[in-house]
């Protein structure tokens, strides 16, 4: 080493280490890098000229004199000591997370221990250590924090919506419940139906029994529940999102709720209101105040609120005179009175009938009877075929019902809504139609109980009048509502008869008749000759028609009268039955049933497509005959029958489908068919004073059933029927045997021309 470099001394010098290589000059011997030869620990040499700072930083020497010293090294070019200021550095500030573990020397060990467990639930995929779809799956503690995070949440919400959650001060509006108003087309007041005068019963006037079954059927923990039912919200919940519609198991306590508080709507928002809503009153209001307003305003069927107006409703009686078979009945109500109401189909009776049963096991189950005590009820309690007290007059009723049916329909109310009450409901009927319709059949009525005392037992008159733009007018139902529930005005009970003729014939006048399977339609005009003759065979292209007896089908006349060849305008004004029966034939039985549909008639009163529905086989109502007639008045428009013309509720109108009108027929057929029934009136009735056109004709059948009188006078079609059935056998209907008149002097006719003022 030469004089100039000075090692370290011995307390600072660098550990030694070995070199795997040494640095070759250009000589034979291996030299280092500096010139200098290596010793074996290669340690590192500062010069001499170098002092060593407060720092101790180490200087490495140039590789010859004449290199440059590394500027790191501070030292001057010229070999002058090196600027101590430039050598000198600051040391660092300590950080803030390194004050902190000096001041809490235990923080760095629990951050290291969390951040451990932090990085256990971070997920990490795929896992190493798993095989197969396992290897994706998230580890049972992430599961159990995402539990508890989510269990954690749903708390803080719940408890949120509790804590908001406040009890309404009003009541719904089943506390304020009217009545349902009726009125006539001028605007008075025609009737009122409604349970009005609600009656409250205080819970201990209402039987064990009573209660007992109600707890039985709808909640047998009642009184131990939280007022919720955790399972039954479960299933609700899937039922909803699911399926798309809700369901019910809801408690005492939360149909309560729903009842006074809430209204029905169906959907996910209100059953969770109702939970919240629930559980507070179930800690602000003891459980028997909960009964008794839940037995007070529950809906019943039949329009009634409230156990006591259901038990007069069904039984007639009070509440606290009915058992517990007849307790256990009105309690299956609560499931849905429309659906257990005995009264309204077998179906029905026989849902309630099994649900009775039920109830009155499960209340041996939790102790409301004891087994002898349920031994006692073998047989169904039936209840009253209809409620008692629905008093507004005897013809008044029928109006009434079909009011109340048509309203519920083209408002879109359920029975539900439409029995809490409220309703201004106008109707169509016309007050002066109405008493003369109902004038001209009592008088028929009183001479046939005098002139046919053992046959008018089982006569009945349905009719009705229409007006040209669909407007039911006037009906008469029958003798009094309140005796005969059965509205003959829009039974459809027995056949049209002849009166069922220009509905062929506007089908042929419209559409031509073929007489040939495949060839083109012949046009037809009222003086198109058809064979008039009685007992003519029915043909088809190919030949006689066959029955499915084997039998030759042919057409009768009334009083088997023969006519020749005639037009069918004429046919039809002499009603002849022969033409019309080949026809229907010639035009296609489809095509008349589906013109006669078109007209008013509904497919439902329609049979098999045989020769005699030309006849008139088809068995539509009063109501549907006047329509149907009325089409023809109205130049071939057809507007389906309504009774209702508007409807408010608390002063608001209240959104209604209101029938349209559509084109039944062409105008010119539709004029043809009443210039033949003009021409039918005044054949029949060469006498009649008639001060406005009047278009009209009679209608018989063949196995004397029924005899019929439709005609248009004034824009105004009416259809009068009479026909005999005995209500308490069967509705079967029996032969008139001459009660319903005379052709030249018909019952039907006398009751349309008293109707509507044609002598």
């Amino acid at each position: 080493m030469g004089d100039d470099e000075g090692s370290l001394p011995s307390t600072t010098a660098a550990k030694p280490f070995r070199a795997s290589t040494t640095v070759s000059g250009e000589g034979d011997t291996a030299v280092s890098k500096a010139g200098r030869e290596p010793d074996e620990t290669m340690q590192l040499k500062v010069p001499d000229s170098v002092a060593a700072d407060e720092t101790m930083m180490l200087r490495v020497v140039g590789a010859t004199g004449n290199d440059k010293a590394d500027t790191a090294s501070g030292a001057a070019k010229d070999g002058s000591a090196p600027d101590r200021s430039r050598r000198r550095r600051r040391a660092p500030r300590p950080s803030p997370l390194s004050r902190l573990t000096a001041t809490a020397p235990g923080l760095p060990r629990l951050a290291a221990r969390l951040a451990a467990e932090a990085r256990r639930l971070r997920p990490r995929y795929p896992h190493a250590d798993r095989t197969g779809w396992r290897r994706w799956a998230p580890s049972w503690r992430q599961w159990l924090g995402a539990a508890a995070t989510l269990t954690g949440l749903i708390v803080v919400l719940l408890g949120s919506a509790y804590a908001a959650t406040d009890i309404p001060e009003n009541l719904n509006s089943y506390a304020t419940q009217q009545d349902n108003v009726y009125f006539w087309s001028d605007g008075t007041p025609m009737a009122r139906t409604g349970w009005v005068r609600r009656q409250a019963m205080p819970l201990k006037d209402i039987p064990e029994d009573v209660r007992g079954a109600v707890l039985a059927a709808e909640n047998a923990s009642f009184y131990s529940d939280p007022g919720i039912s955790f399972s039954g919200l479960t299933r609700a919940l899937w039922r909803t999102l699911g399926q798309g519609e809700t369901q019910g198991g809801s408690t005492i306590t939360q149909q309560y709720v729903k009842n006074v508080y809430l209204n029905q709507d169906r959907s996910v928002g209100r059953k969770f209101t109702e939970a919240m809503l629930a559980l507070k009153l179930d800690n602000e209001m003891s459980k028997d105040d909960i009964l008794e307003g839940y037995l007070n305003t529950s809906w019943f069927g039949r329009g009634t609120y409230g156990i006591q107006r259901a038990a007069q409703a069904y039984y007639g009686k009070d509440v606290g005179e009915l058992d517990a078979g007849e307790a256990a009945f009105l309690a299956s109500l609560l499931k849905g009175a429309s659906l257990y109401d005995p009264s309204v189909s077998k179906a029905n009776h026989d849902r309630a009938v099994e649900r009775w049963s039920w109830i009155l096991d499960r209340m041996v189950d939790t102790g409301a009877l004891s087994k002898s005590e349920r031994a006692r009820y073998k047989d169904f309690p039936e209840p009253l075929k209809r409620a008692p007290g629905y008093d507004t007059g005897k013809q008044s009723d029928y109006l009434v019902e079909l009011a109340a049916q048509y309203a519920k329909k083209a408002a879109h109310l359920t029975a539900r809504e439409f029995d809490l009450g409220g309703y201004q409901i106008y109707t169509t009927f016309d007050r002066k139609q109405e008493t003369a319709l109902t004038d001209a059949v009592n008088t028929a009525r009183k001479k046939a109980r005098k002139d046919h005392p053992g046959k008018a037992k089982a006569l009945h008159f349905g009719a009705s009048s229409v007006a040209a733009d669909g407007r039911i007018l006037a009906v008469h139902g029958g003798p009094d509502h309140r005796e005969q529930g059965y509205n003959e005005s829009n039974a459809t009970t027995v056949p049209a008869g002849s009166a069922f003729q220009p509905f062929v014939y506007a089908a042929a006048l419209e559409n031509g008749v073929h007489t040939t399977r495949d060839g083109a339609a012949t046009e037809v005009t009222p003086q198109t000759l058809y064979d008039g003759d009685d007992g003519i065979a029915v043909r088809t292209p190919e030949g006689p028609y066959w029955d499915r007896g084997g039998k030759q089908v042919t057409s009768r006349n009334d009083g088997g009268k023969s006519y020749g060849r005639i037009g069918l305008g004429r046919a039809l004004a002499l009603s002849v039955n022969t033409p019309f029966m080949q026809l229907g034939m010639d035009t296609g039985l489809d095509t008349v049933r589906a013109t006669a549909q078109r007209a008013g008639l509904l497919p439902s009163s329609f049979g098999p497509q045989v020769p005699a529905m030309s006849l008139g086989s088809a068995t539509p109502s009063a109501i549907r005959m006047a329509s149907g007639y009325a089409t023809f008045a109205a130049a071939g428009k057809h507007v389906e029958p309504y009774s209702v013309a508007r409807i408010t509720r608390n002063g608001s109108a209240v959104e209604l489908t209101r029938p349209a009108s559509r084109r039944a027929v062409k105008a010119s057929v539709a004029e043809a068919v009443q210039s033949a029934l003009r021409d039918a009136f005044r054949a029949a009735r060469p006498g009649a004073a008639a001060t406005v056109p009047v278009a009209g004709k009679a209608g018989t059948t063949q196995d004397d059933t029924a005899a019929w009188y439709v005609g248009t006078a004034n824009s105004v079609s009416t259809a009068v029927v009479a026909y005999r059935i005995d209500l308490t056998k069967s509705l079967e209907p029996l032969p008139l045997d001459g009660i319903a008149g005379t052709p030249g002097d018909s019952v039907p006719y006398r009751i349309w021309s008293g109707a509507r003022g044609i002598g």
